[in-house]
């Protein structure tokens, strides 16, 4: 089995009349960064939470938020996404034609830049791109929705974007999300995921977290 991986528990799936108590436990566990899922109701049906909701809880901890930007023309939020206190900014490959100069502006800030890939796109997709992201987030799951059932099918990717890493001397990590619960959780760290991102099962306590 690889190294312990960093766990990155998304407050989507926590309760949000208490995201300051989601956050204490977040803080007890082993996690390490607090995933914040932001949807637009375009890219994904639902729609979650933005600015003012990620502000007002960025100063009840230290760990970093890294901001899930499921939406339509993320360039439009990264700013407003910093001054709420993003320290990540990943974006899906899907949403923008200008995937160059999204990396850029969020580098201007300082901060870091992952990328997302939904199920059907292969990571052939991001030849070009590894170079200059911190995060490759591979969804396991179709995105919009917690408590999805997860694809095996992508947990290849896993091993692909290791291997593409390790060829080019790169060093981003590679991130998880979408069904990952007690019975897949190994599976995932064995294809050798670096960051897990679990919702539904860490706020039930059905993720067992130990290797």
């Amino acid at each position: 089995m690889n190294k312990t991986p960093i766990l990155a528990p998304s407050i989507l799936s926590a309760d949000f009349a208490d995201l300051g108590g989601a956050i204490k436990k977040i803080e007890k566990e082993h996690a390490s960064i607090i995933h914040v899922d932001v949807m637009d109701g375009s890219f994904v049906p639902p729609i979650s939470f933005g600015q003012p909701v990620i502000k007002s809880i960025r100063g009840k901890t230290k760990l970093p938020f890294d901001v899930h930007l499921m939406v339509n023309n993320p360039e439009n939020q990264i700013e407003s996404m910093v001054e709420a206190g993003a320290d990540a900014l990943t974006f899906h490959y899907e949403t923008t034609e200008h995937i160059d100069k999204l990396i850029k502006k969020i580098k201007s800030f300082g901060k870091k830049v992952g990328i997302a890939i939904n199920p059907e796109t292969p990571v052939e997709c991001l030849s070009e791109i590894l170079f200059d992201v911190d995060i490759v987030l591979v969804m396991t799951v179709h995105p919009g929705f917690g408590g999805q059932k997860m694809i095996l099918e992508c947990v290849d990717k896993i091993r692909v974007l290791q291997k593409l890493k390790a060829e080019l001397g790169l060093d981003y990590k590679v991130s998880v999300d979408g069904g990952v619960n007690g019975k897949t959780l190994k599976t995932v760290v064995n294809a050798g995921a670096d960051i897990i991102v679990s919702g539904s099962s860490f706020f039930n306590d059905t993720l067992n977290w130990e290797f």
